[in-house]
C-alpha cells in the first residue's frame, strides 16, 4: 500500500497506459480521480478499477485542455479529500500530417490539448501542493519523439519535447514548495489504439532492441516509481521507456 492516503488526478486515462497507471495508484491505496474527455469511457475505467469494492477510483470526465475544467477538478480534489499529492498529466492528442501542408486548426488542437492542458493543469495542482506541508508531484506525459523525428509528426513531436523543457524549467519554480515534477517518455506501446494498426506490434517488433514493443505495464510501472516517496529527489528528469529503440533509432516502415 505504498500510496495509502494519496490523492491523485489523472488526465486521458480512459484506457492505455492512462489507465493502468489508475488501476496501480487505486491498488497501492490510492484515491484516484480518473479523467477522459469520453463520459462512458471514463465510466467504464473507473467501474472496471472499482470490482474489488474499493470505490477509491472515482470517474471525472471532462476536457483536460479547458482551464474551467482544469480548475474544476483540481478544486473538487482539494474540498473533497483535504489535499493533492500526485498530479499526472496524461492527456493528448496525435494528429499526424505533413508539415508542407500542415492545418493551423490542427497545430493549435494539438497544442492546446498537449501543451496547454499540461502548463496550467499543472500550474493549479502546484497551487494548491505549495500549501501543504510535504508538497506534492507532478508527471507530465512525453515520447521517444520528443529525442527522435518520425515523419508527420512535427507538431505533436514538437509539443512533447517542450513538456520535458517544462519540467526542467518547473524544478526552479516549485522545488523550494517540495514538488518534484519529471516526465515519462514512452516508446512505441501496444495499448488499444496501436493494436488496431496493421502491422504495429511486428514492426516495432523487429525494430526494437528488446524485441517487442512495450506493454502499458511497463509505462505504468515508470511512471508509479516517479511519483513514489521512493522518487522524491529526482525532479527535472525524462526517462525514455521505449526498449532500446532511441539507441538506435531505426525508422519503421509502412505503418504510422
Amino acid at each position: 500500500m505504498e500510496f495509502k492516503d494519496k490523492v491523485a488526478i489523472v488526465t486521458g486515462a480512459g484506457q492505455g497506459i492512462g489507465f493502468e497507471i489508475c488501476r496501480l495508484l487505486v491498488a497501492g491505496g490510492a484515491t484516484v480521480l480518473l479523467n477522459d474527455l469520453d463520459v462512458e469511457l471514463a465510466e467504464n475505467a473507473a467501474n472496471q478499477i472499482n470490482k474489488d469494492n474499493s470505490k477509491r477510483c472515482i470517474a471525472f470526465p471532462g476536457d483536460a485542455s479547458e482551464l474551467p475544467f482544469i480548475n474544476k477538478i483540481v478544486d473538487f480534489a482539494v474540498d473533497q479529500y483535504g489535499q493533492l499529492d500526485i498530479v499526472i498529466a496524461n492527456a493528448g492528442i496525435t494528429l499526424y500530417g505533413d508539415f508542407a501542408t500542415y492545418t493551423r486548426e490542427a497545430f493549435f488542437k494539438v497544442l492546446q490539448v498537449n501543451l496547454g492542458g499540461t502548463f496550467f493543469l499543472a500550474q493549479a495542482a502546484s497551487n494548491k501542493m505549495k500549501l501543504q506541508p510535504n508538497g506534492g508531484t507532478l508527471l507530465f506525459t512525453s515520447s521517444v519523439v520528443g529525442h527522435q523525428a518520425l515523419k508527420d509528426l512535427a507538431a505533436y513531436a514538437m509539443t512533447k519535447a517542450a513538456l520535458e523543457m517544462l519540467a526542467k524549467n518547473l524544478v526552479i519554480e516549485l522545488s523550494p514548495y517540495k514538488i518534484n515534477v519529471n516526465t515519462v517518455a514512452p516508446g512505441a506501446t501496444l495499448t488499444e489504439r496501436t493494436t488496431l494498426e496493421e502491422d504495429y506490434e511486428r514492426v516495432w517488433s523487429e525494430i526494437t532492441p528488446m524485441g517487442r514493443p512495450a506493454y502499458v505495464s511497463d509505462i505504468a510501472d515508470t511512471a508509479l516509481f516517479l511519483v513514489s516517496d521512493k522518487a522524491k529527489h529526482i525532479t527535472g528528469q525524462s526517462l525514455i521507456v521505449d526498449g532500446g529503440w532511441t539507441s538506435v533509432s531505426t525508422l519503421p516502415s509502412g505503418i504510422k
